[in-house]
């Protein structure tokens, strides 16, 4: 009933003083206030001395500056009698059974406390070992993540360098294939013109072959029976082949576009005419 009458007028009292500061206080929730946010201790692992089973050693160390060593044994003894003398405490049979089963309670931990509390530490310390085995064990795979992860990231680093690399290969690979391409045009380009060369080559040739049979066919026609039997000798074969074109006089010459007539004259051979046609490049 107190706790809901100070949360019900809590609201009522907030602007008066420090007793409305105080139930401001108590009438917030722990779970939601900022104290509940703070770091809270670790618990300890062993409990602090004690004397006679139940009294804690803070206690006569409390009490030792102002009443001495015998202090808290006489405050508890006069305490006892105030409450025996007062009939604060009443004795009766329930005083006895409680004596009874503290007996009890003081000769099993005596009696068992130690192996008890061996087999609780061999609970706590495997309870302890598996813990810290899983801890081990997370720790392990965090720390390997951790490096994965710095690893990937050294890796997403060098990527761009990567990237570069693939970039410029495959710019190389595009030069090479442009380079073939315009290797291939150029072959294709010389063999077409080395195609139209060899063919008007070929004309030219036919043409001069043409022209040649053309001017020996009508000079051979152009020649009267007299001439020829008065050239006869010195137009036989052997005498134009043992004969030197230098021993020769050479007349004027008649020109037919490149095509040269040179009118060879033989010493000594009279009247004689020998038509010699070159071709001068």
């Amino acid at each position: 009933m107190l706790s809901r009458l100070v949360l019900v007028s809590g609201p009522a009292f907030k602007s008066s003083g420090s007793f409305g500061a105080c139930v401001v206080q108590a009438s917030r929730s722990l779970h939601s206030s900022p104290q509940s946010l703070a770091p809270v201790p670790p618990l300890p692992e062993k409990g602090g001395k004690v004397r006679h089973g139940i009294i804690p050693e803070e206690l006569f160390q409390l009490l030792y500056p102002k009443t001495g060593v015998t202090g808290p044994y006489m405050l508890g003894t006069g305490l006892l009698l105030y409450l025996l003398s007062k009939e604060i405490y009443v004795v009766n049979h329930e005083t006895f059974a409680a004596a009874s089963i503290g007996a009890v309670v003081v000769y099993g931990v005596k009696k068992f406390g130690p192996q008890v509390a061996a087999f609780a530490d061999k609970l706590n310390q495997d309870k302890v070992s598996k813990a810290q085995e899983v801890k081990d064990l997370a720790m392990t795979s965090l720390a390997q993540a951790v490096e994965d992860e710095k690893k990937e990231q050294w890796r997403a680093e060098g990527r761009p360098m990567l990237f570069d690399a693939k970039r410029n290969n495959v710019a190389m690979l595009l030069e090479i294939n442009h380079r073939e391409r315009l290797h291939l045009v150029t072959n294709e380009v010389k063999k077409r013109l080395d195609y139209q060369i060899e063919v008007q080559n070929l004309h030219r040739r036919m043409e001069q072959e043409h022209m040649v049979n053309w001017v020996e066919k009508n000079v051979v026609s152009s020649i009267t029976p007299q001439q020829a039997s008065a050239s006869l000798p010195c137009s036989s074969p052997g005498f134009l082949l043992s004969t030197p074109v230098r021993q020769m006089e050479l007349f004027p010459t008649f020109r037919f576009g490149d095509l040269y007539l040179y009118l060879l004259w033989p010493p000594g051979r009279g009247s004689a005419l020998v038509f010699r046609a070159v071709y001068i490049c």
